[in-house]
């Protein structure tokens, strides 16, 4: 592993994903700019079909070359990952970059035993013997919670519950103990106390690896409690950035004050939830042009909207696209007599 600092490895600069359709491209991530750090969880929120899951695959180079367009830089511990052939990417993948996939069902497979699955990377990455592979298997279930390790290792995964198929994920993602950890939805489909759990293993391997994690998730609630800092993502392109206490306590863009607001509140007395107007733009319809959430908030007039609406920095590295923010206010508080500025 590369020695623990808190500099930058990873800088994602202007990348752009397209797909295919009908023998035209279209952009799924448009020119987005991320940096993640050695010890930090970087989270990813928004709306499914907002581009997330892409950037994620495209990181981790997964993608149909015949089928996707992909353009910018990926700068991982001074290489361009966008320049690797498959035989350079099969390097990194799982020993220095790992992922946790949103489903545990279809990322195992369900004909090998679980320590195989487990040992498979460590095969190809590690000069371990056998022996050598196995105490790490035992070592990486209990890392992760596994109660039984031994007899867990020589089961399939229909044997197992959906929490302990996504430790097993998480296992595999950390058995070479990666620089960067990519956990993509890595609590979805779980109830709460496993959703917990997890996250708690996240952030002990994060201590313990000193790794960088990017979490991509819809639950802000799972952000407000293991993110550090976290980048808001609609239609393909971050639209704010900033640590979490920025997004929570100051956020800006009006998609992410939206989704704030959309979140169940305890201390609010109204039972109606706030919902987002529209909904996320097919990648054919993708607007090539102006502010891509302001047909969600046709109450704002068109001119405070940016025509090419660029990132600003509106102080200590809190970025925000589209200067709209500061004309956004939402119609029932108008009602109210609340102030544009009111979250």
């Amino acid at each position: 592993m590369v020695e623990t600092n808190n500099d930058q490895f990873l800088s994602i600069k202007n990348v752009s994903t397209a797909f295919k359709i009908n023998g035209q491209f279209y952009d799924a991530v448009s020119n987005v700019n991320l940096e993640v750090k050695h010890d930090e969880i970087l989270a990813i929120v928004g709306e499914s079909g907002c581009g997330k899951s892409t950037l994620a695959t495209t990181i981790m180079g997964l993608h149909d070359p015949e089928e996707t367009k992909i353009s910018g830089e990926i700068d991982f511990e001074g290489t361009d990952l966008l320049k690797l052939d498959e035989q350079g990417y099969n390097k990194v993948r799982g020993a220095k970059i790992g992922m946790i996939f949103q489903d545990p069902l279809s990322a195992l497979n369900p004909l090998k035993r679980i320590e195989d699955q487990i040992q498979e990377v460590m095969v190809y990455h590690t000069k371990m013997n056998e022996k050598q592979r196995h105490a790490r298997v035992i070592e990486l279930l209990n890392q992760v919670g596994i109660e039984d390790p031994e007899r867990t290792a020589h089961q399939f995964p229909h044997q197992l519950s959906g929490g302990m198929r996504q430790r097993i994920i998480i296992a595999i993602a950390i058995a070479c103990k990666p620089d960067l950890i990519i956990a993509d939805e890595p609590t979805t489909a779980l109830d709460v106390t496993i959703q917990a759990q997890i996250l708690d293993v996240l952030r002990d391997i994060q201590r313990e690896n000193h790794a960088g994690i990017i979490l991509i998730t819809h639950d802000l609630g799972v952000v407000a409690e293991t993110a550090d800092r976290v980048a808001v993502m609609y239609a393909g392109q971050i639209v704010e950035q900033g640590t979490a206490s920025q997004i929570f306590n100051e956020p800006k863009h009006p998609y992410t004050r939206s989704l704030l607001r959309s979140m169940p509140q305890r201390d609010n007395e109204n039972d109606e939830l706030y919902v987002i107007q529209g909904m996320v733009p097919s990648l054919q319809k993708m607007p090539k042009a102006g502010d891509r959430f302001a047909p969600r908030i046709p109450w704002i007039p068109a001119s405070a909207h940016e025509a090419q609406p660029k990132m600003h920095d509106i102080g200590d590295n809190h970025l925000v696209r589209c200067t709209c923010y500061k004309d956004f206010y939402f119609p029932d508080q108008v009602k109210e007599g609340a102030g544009h500025e009111s979250n």
